[in-house]
């Protein structure tokens, strides 16, 4: 089911919004808070955060886990048209599931200056070596970075209990 968001004035801070409370899911199950949503003509069609740690799954993030349901959604694996807004920068992995699947926009809410496969390490989204090209919309949402670094903060502090 998908949530309508067309003609009600939302916009890519709304649609990061809710990426965020996706993120959020991670963060209260231990996980590396990153969220994801993906969006065709103005709704909504997949949701996902990581689930890397509950799943014991190394591809469990939540890039990965949207590009699944989002093309379950539409019964194709081409995303043509749709937009994925997701909380921290995809890692190389992310980046070529994205590239494969054939999202046109990426939003992106904060830089990964240690994996980033979309502009900070490399770019994997904009090689003219690769038969397609996303177009990359940085946010630099501050609530994106905030929440990780509190995560990170914390997982510091349980650790030197």
């Amino acid at each position: 089911m998908t949530e309508n968001y067309e003609n009600k004035g939302y916009d890519e801070k709304d649609f990061m919004f809710e990426a965020i409370v996706e993120a959020k899911k991670s963060m209260e199950n231990l996980e590396v808070p990153v969220g994801a949503v993906i969006v065709k003509d103005g709704n909504i069609i997949a949701r996902a955060h990581n689930l890397k740690e509950r799943l014991k799954d190394s591809t469990a993030h939540a890039e990965i886990i949207v590009i699944r349901k989002a093309s379950e959604y539409l019964n194709n694996w081409r995303l043509t048209d749709c937009s994925m807004y997701v909380t921290l920068e995809p890692c190389p992995m992310c980046a070529g599931a994205i590239l494969q699947s054939r999202i046109n926009k990426l939003y992106i809410g904060t830089f990964d200056q240690e994996s980033g496969a979309c502009g900070s390490v490399i770019n994997i989204l904009q090689n003219d070596n690769l038969n397609h090209w996303t177009d990359i919309k940085w946010c630099h949402d501050e609530r994106c970075s905030d929440i990780l670094k509190s995560f990170f903060k914390s997982k510091r502090y349980r650790a030197c209990k």
